[in-house]
């Protein structure tokens, strides 16, 4: 079982290292990087490569970690038992299967993808650590215990919000999605634009960099956002002249797209002003 990239997602080699290490170790891979550099991506291909379902439990700020292994619905019960429903009388009617039961109860090897975990509570990881490092958890209502058929694939993503306990750390195997490079990043285009002119295209980047480089800028262009420039700049039938005759100086065609907030916009429009001042 080895992780060699999909037709779909290009893996730099050392994220594919960092894959195969954490399924021979048997460990989660905590995965972190810019926001849009494609974490949540990366578990998707994981599994598609190497024929595994995949289980995606999406943190929210509300998240508690009991969720992920069950709920138990106490309020209907007590409403069933006034209107005098027989199923009260077995209390797995009203307990809910979060993704980690769903995923230790699968007779198949299986990812699961617990997705954005800085988002939830700081001690939402400290209250997964014995069930993630076991890969087993205690039912209270029912008495029984669930344990992993088969110890799955475990993919935790982060985007760096908020710092996780040490404790967690030490029980994962931890990679971070560097930004890709202009070579790389013209891979990852080519997967979803393969027909893309090369003149378009190393504008279209060298711009990109360009823009994202420059000091001062609140919140850098993404991967996913310059895969949506680029779409609409071959959705407007623009060419690499179009992207140049403005100026190296000048915003950007649909900068929309890449420029987030006002101050990165008044950021360089500022520069363009100064640039003009100085012809």
């Amino acid at each position: 079982m080895k992780f060699d990239g999909t037709q779909n997602y290009v893996a730099t080699e050392d994220l594919k290292i960092a894959v195969n290490a954490a399924v021979t170790l048997e460990r989660p891979l905590l995965v972190k990087g810019e926001p849009g550099t494609g974490k949540t991506e990366l578990a998707k291909q994981v599994a598609s490569s190497l024929g595994l379902q995949l289980y995606e439990w999406n943190i929210k700020s509300t998240t508690k970690a009991q969720q992920g292994l069950y709920e138990y619905d106490a309020v209907s019960r007590l409403r069933d038992s006034q209107l005098g429903d027989k199923k009260v009388e077995d209390v797995r009617n009203y307990i809910k299967k979060g993704k980690l039961w769903q995923a230790f109860e699968s007779k198949e090897k299986v990812v699961l993808l617990i997705d954005e975990v800085d988002k939830a509570d700081i001690e939402f990881p400290n209250d997964l650590l014995q069930e993630l490092d076991k890969m087993a958890f205690h039912v209270y209502e029912t008495g029984e215990n669930v344990k992993a058929i088969r110890r799955p694939v475990v993919i935790i993503t982060s985007n760096n919000e908020k710092e996780l306990p040490d404790a967690f750390l030490r029980r994962c195997f931890f990679h971070y999605i560097r930004f890709p490079d202009q070579e790389t990043l013209e891979k990852i285009v080519r997967v979803h634009y393969p027909n893309i002119k090369q003149n378009l295209l190393s504008t279209a980047l060298a711009q990109f960099f360009e823009l994202r480089e420059q000091p001062g800028l609140k919140k850098k262009p993404s991967t996913s956002e310059a895969l949506d420039w680029l779409k609409l700049l071959l959705a407007e039938d623009l060419s690499a002249t179009d992207l140049t005759k403005q100026g190296k100086n000048a915003l950007p065609q649909l900068h929309g797209a890449l420029l987030k907030n006002e101050q990165d916009v008044q950021l360089f429009e500022r520069l363009a002003f100064m640039a003009r001042n100085q012809r």
